[in-house]
């Protein structure tokens, strides 16, 4: 048994809500402190290049890892580009950097390339960094190290609140950062988001490896910091919210001709393509095929306060559709790689959904007994792979190799394994 499976199954090392114990065991019972204000006060937001390099200078010069933090504009813009960056480190204090008048932050990576940076939920904002140049080599996720961790609750709030004791206000997640000036509110907000972020990581880090994952976070996080960006969405129109109502074939052609006219008049304009037309309007005009634009304003979605000139766009894209050869209307579904979805597997493959429903248990009971969340344990794909298709040899040198490839982590293939070769021979009841 690992030392992770000696932790989990001391009942006496937890508290309640899933926070770590202090020093003596106990669960901590002071009331949270609230944190109204960052320890220098607000930061002048750095907006010109002269400003940019005596921040990359102290940075640079500071020591120990960096907190990391980026603000979008999620539901006002197009994309997902940051409208604010958001930077803490021992020595060099708070600095919160705009990223429309400062586009290219390479400088500000190069100088951190070496330092380990810190992030809340880091694949959510690596891709907005990305496109500023800020790639980190190194990185700790305390979302992750939460999950990890066994945490019930793993937002930065809750965390904080948990692990450290103290308040953060979060009033200000989901307001519109492309916004100028930025509010002195907002600012505060953004900089008490990295005022303790390397505080919560030295208490995650030692929680972790009082419950022996810290090896388990590391790979996760290497792994994280190492991954290509990622592919292009295919089809991407197919997302639309309501979809499963759309079965004919020319009317998934007007979805993807509407949903294609949005989004280039979304990014043309820079701005969220709900704000262009809502998808339950697309999937309202699929459904009706309306032949001209007073047929089309009688849709919801496309009469209130719409212009005679957005209607005739909007018709336009429907004709377009309507006037497609059959060749060129979209298929009903989407190439799927991979298995089938699971509920079929009992029709198509009893011996597979006999494997399947036996893995699930396993993974199940393994992630209890660890205290840690199934999907961290081990990606449900790669397990709906395996036992859709298993290795020829199904012992664990094979199995160990099949979750390999599916991109399961050395400290995943070493725990889930065992449990998998045992559900690979069920049969069916």
């Amino acid at each position: 048994m690992t030392d992770a499976h000696d932790t989990a199954a001391d009942s006496s090392l937890r508290t309640t809500g899933g926070a770590p114990p202090d020093d003596g065991g106990s669960s901590a019972t002071e009331a949270p402190i609230p944190l109204l204000e960052p320890r220098e006060g607000i930061p002048p937001v750095i907006a010109d290049e002269a400003a940019l390099a005596r921040v990359i200078a102290a940075f640079a010069d500071g020591s120990g890892p960096v907190a990391v933090d980026a603000e979008r504009a999620s539901g006002y813009r197009y994309g997902q580009r940051a409208y604010l960056v958001q930077l803490r480190r021992e020595g060099a204090g708070t600095a919160l950097i705009d990223p429309v008048a400062c586009p290219d932050l390479s400088a500000l990576g190069e100088a951190l390339s070496d330092t380990e940076w810190v992030l809340h939920a880091a694949t959510q904002d690596l891709p907005c960094l990305r496109e500023i140049g800020m790639v980190p080599t190194r990185l700790f996720d305390t979302e992750l190290a939460g999950r990890l961790a066994g945490f019930p609750r793993v937002g930065l709030g809750a965390m904080v609140e948990n692990v450290l004791g103290y308040v953060l206000e979060k009033g200000h997640s989901a307001v519109d950062w492309s916004t100028r000036p930025l509010p002195e509110p907002w600012l505060r907000y953004a900089a008490l988001d990295v005022e303790l972020l390397v505080d919560l990581r030295d208490a995650l880090e030692k929680e972790l490896d009082r419950q022996g994952k810290l090896e388990w976070a590391r790979q996760e996080f290497d792994a994280i910091a190492s991954a290509p960006p990622p592919e292009p969405r295919k089809d991407p129109w197919r997302r639309t919210s309501g979809m499963h109502k759309v079965r004919r074939r020319r009317q998934l052609a007007v979805v993807r001709e509407l949903w294609q006219t949005r989004d280039a008049i979304a990014q043309r304009r820079d701005v969220s393509p709900g704000k262009v037309l809502s998808d339950a309007a697309i999937v309202e005009a699929a459904l009706a095929l309306p032949g001209n634009v007073h047929a089309l304003s009688a849709l919801n979605g496309f009469g209130h306060r719409m212009g005679r000139r957005q209607l005739e766009q909007w018709q336009a894209a429907v004709d377009r559709a309507k006037a497609l050869p059959e060749s060129q209307l979209p298929q009903p579904g989407q190439p799927v790689a991979g298995p089938p979805p699971p509920r079929a597997w009992a029709d198509k493959d009893p011996a597979a959904a006999a494997r399947l429903s036996a893995a699930r248990a396993g993974v199940t009971a393994l992630a209890e007994e660890l205290n840690l969340p199934q999907e961290n344990l081990v990606a449900p794909d790669a397990v709906r792979r395996l036992c859709w298709e298993p290795p020829q040899r199904g012992d664990s040198v094979g199995v160990a190799e099949a979750l390999g490839a599916y991109g399961a982590r050395a400290w995943q293939v070493e725990l889930v394994t065992p449990v998998l070769v045992e559900a690979l021979a069920a049969k069916p009841a």
